[in-house]
């Protein structure tokens, strides 16, 4: 007896359909990422909102680090240049875990993960590249033997290694979840033969590791190619030239969700990148040889001594004085000088502390060149301005009284304080009041007020001072126990 067409043409539908569903569930968890899905959302306006540009960057030679009291680094200066482009305050958070810099980008603690990273598929699954910022390789970094210099080509060539083919059976040192790595694992497999991999602590920098390569401490590591150059010429002993990938992308990361902010991102580099402004940056931090050595070489290069300048334990002796942080002091001390005993301003101001000759004076400062006395006058200087300010009770806002004191003079001060309490504003506050009506007093309605003693000033100079001082003390706190 035959069958019912209509049933085999409804069991065919609903075989059909429940295969479809099939594929659209096992395709839904298959696309389906977790880490994405719970990532913070964080966008180009709540940033904006915020005001503040939070990016994690690298301590490290090249990135981001302390030279002579001044911050420096190649991520450092765009991250600067693109907080000003953007309008917003940058606030930089120094990675201590390199293992999870996208963990703490997508719960939102920073939004930018600034500092080179090679862009892969793999890390592509979790978070987004920018634009890259430039090209480069990686490639083996080993040490020379130590008489390499009075050894024959045929003799070096013979001592290290000079094909990736030769790595098999050995051992290369990088960290676990680097580029490097999964540079390692791929290398592997092309060449049919296993490499040891020993994985580092995180908490490494790429320069910290090749330095274990100069020390003998490890035998090999990966680079990219332009970190291990600068790095050789400060130890030639280094041999840097078997490659160990073709030209790989280098960029900085964004969350998946903050795609608006990605975009505002990758116009601005796409603005910049290859032009003359970008390479002198690029060129200044993986290209000039001999301002790298300088550096390294220098007793004021905070990776390799806890120094800011030749005066740290005068400024240290005398911030005691006024119980203050001694990095506090020094940040205030570069401001006025640069760290430069002979400085001295149009106004007449010298030494360390840049003190006017008639408060010199005053302050039995016979010679203004002499950072011991300069350190001295000057700081008896603030403590005096500091006990005119005993009614605030918050410490943090008292020395930023003093600070706009000792740089616009007592009476500017205390006019813009008489002149917040006249417009409504908290008098022992520094930010978003006093400092405002620093600012106002420059227009004649302000300086012409019956509560105003000392007339104008030009209140841009003591709040950029103020603000300068501070961001660079966030700096020297980063660097420097």
């Amino acid at each position: 007896m035959m069958s019912n067409p209509n049933k085999h043409i409804i069991l065919f539908l609903w075989l059909l359909l429940l295969t479809t569903c099939q594929n659209e569930a096992s395709k839904t968890d298959k696309d389906y990422n977790p880490i994405v899905a719970n990532s913070v959302d964080r966008d180009l306006d709540t940033i904006k909102e915020d005001g503040v540009l939070r990016a994690l960057v690298v301590y490290s030679s090249t990135s981001y680090f302390l030279y002579r009291g001044q911050p420096m680094g190649f991520e450092y200066e765009l991250l600067r240049q693109l907080a000003e482009h953007l309008n917003l305050k940058l606030e930089i958070v120094v990675s201590k875990n390199l293992d999870n810099e996208f963990e703490v980008l997508n719960r939102g603690d920073v939004d930018l993960v600034a500092h080179g990273m090679t862009i892969t598929k793999q890390r592509q699954w979790e978070v987004d590249f920018t634009e890259y910022l430039y090209l480069t390789r990686q490639v083996l970094v080993q040490r020379k033997p130590d008489n390499y210099r009075q050894l024959s080509y045929k003799s070096l060539s013979k001592a290290v290694v000079n094909d990736p083919i030769e790595l098999i059976g050995d051992t290369v040192s990088v960290r676990k979840n680097s580029s490097y790595f999964e540079r390692l694992q791929s290398l592997s497999n092309e060449i049919g033969g296993d490499i040891i991999i020993d994985t580092l602590d995180s908490s490494l920098s790429t320069g910290e590791i090749i330095d274990k390569v100069v020390s003998g401490e490890i035998k090999y590591t990966i680079a990219d190619e332009n970190l291990a150059k600068i790095n050789a010429s400060y130890s030639p002993i280094l041999k840097i030239d078997v490659p160990i990938s073709l030209s790989q992308r280098i960029a900085w990361v964004t969350r998946k969700k903050s795609k608006l902010f990605r975009a505002e991102i990758d116009k601005w580099i796409l603005s910049r990148r290859n032009k003359k402004a970008f390479n002198i940056v690029y060129n200044k931090y993986f290209k000039n040889k001999r301002s790298f050595k300088r550096r390294t070489k220098s007793d004021y290069y905070s990776l390799t001594n806890n120094q800011i300048s030749r005066y740290d334990d005068l400024i240290k002796s005398y911030a005691k004085t006024l119980d203050w942080d001694w990095r506090l002091l020094a940040a205030q001390v570069y401001q006025e000088s640069r760290f430069d005993p002979t400085a001295s301003s149009w106004a007449g101001a010298e030494g360390l502390m840049q003190v006017m000759p008639n408060t010199a004076e005053a302050l039995n400062i016979s010679d203004p060149s002499n950072p011991e006395q300069s350190l001295k006058g000057g700081t008896k200087y603030l403590r005096q301005l500091y006990e005119q300010f005993a009614h605030i009770p918050d410490k943090l806002n008292r020395i930023k009284f003093t600070m706009a004191s000792y740089n616009c003079g007592l009476g500017h001060v205390q006019d813009a304080q008489r002149l917040a309490e006249v417009n409504g504003l908290d008098p022992i506050q520094w930010e978003d009041s006093v400092e405002d009506m620093l600012l106002a007093l420059r227009y004649p309605k302000n300086y012409n007020h019956k509560v105003v003693k000392y007339g104008y000033v030009r209140g841009s100079e003591p709040v950029n001072y103020i603000a300068q001082i501070f961001e660079r003390y966030n700096h020297y706190k980063q660097f420097i126990d």
